[in-house]
């Protein structure tokens, strides 16, 4: 399946495969993100798997809504790539 990102006002869903061959779309869709909103939300539902790269790209996005006192959320049971990195890194804290 191909990697999509669709939107409506501040809340995008991803669906597909987030790897490195995709990573540069979620980039290139996100990038400069909180130059124009404050609240982010972000659907992982509908995603098949997600590599290094993909739990990178949204980790940066995390850490960029942090830094620039953002908001930002991400919904579904998408990924389990991606929950287990935040576990990690909650449980490092």
């Amino acid at each position: 399946m191909d990697f999509q990102i669709s939107q409506c006002n501040n809340f995008f869903k991803v669906k597909g495969i987030l790897n490195k061959q995709s990573v540069n779309v979620f980039n290139d869709e996100f990038n400069n993100i909180f130059e124009k909103v404050n609240n982010l939300t972000i659907s992982i539902q509908d995603i098949e798997s997600m590599d290094k790269y993909g739990v990178d790209a949204i980790s940066k996005l995390h850490e960029e809504a942090l830094a620039k006192n953002k908001r930002l959320s991400i919904v579904g049971f998408g990924c389990k790539e991606l929950y287990d990195h935040f576990k990690t890194e909650v449980a490092a804290a």
